[in-house]
């Protein structure tokens, strides 16, 4: 399987980029107060990505050496993608707009950390330049 790491990781990131980009958008409308968003399809589009986006992620977690994860790196960015995840989940459900927001930029800076800890492969993410 590890002959195909390559393409798993880019499966992976994919899936990342188009989950977030969907939450976004999803996200963006909600707020404006339009319905679609929070329709079936969109819905369950949104599941396959996030299925894909999981079952890659484990692929290439078991692929990994353990030496990889030594510094904490995935368990960190781990906790910021359920926080993402809850996020997400209470944007589309708030029935507040002031709380939709908070939560949908609360979610972006979720998902912003978590790729910035994804590239680094370091628990500090974005900010490994200035305290590293």
């Amino acid at each position: 399987m590890a002959a195909f790491y390559p393409q798993i990781r880019e499966v992976h990131i994919l899936a990342a980029s188009t989950s977030g980009g969907l939450f976004a958008l999803r996200g963006a409308c909600a707020i404006a107060g339009m319905r679609w968003p929070r329709a079936a399809p969109v819905r369950y589009a949104s599941y396959a990505i996030d299925t894909t986006l999981l079952t890659a992620a484990l692929m290439l977690v078991t692929i990994l050496p353990a030496a990889m994860f030594a510094n904490h790196w995935l368990t960190v960015k781990l906790c910021f993608v359920v926080a993402y995840v809850a996020l997400g989940i209470a944007t589309m459900r708030a029935r507040r707009r002031g709380v939709r927001m908070a939560c949908y930029v609360a979610a972006l800076v979720a998902f912003a950390l978590v790729v910035g800890i994804a590239r680094a492969h370091q628990p500090l993410g974005w900010f490994v330049r200035w305290f590293a």
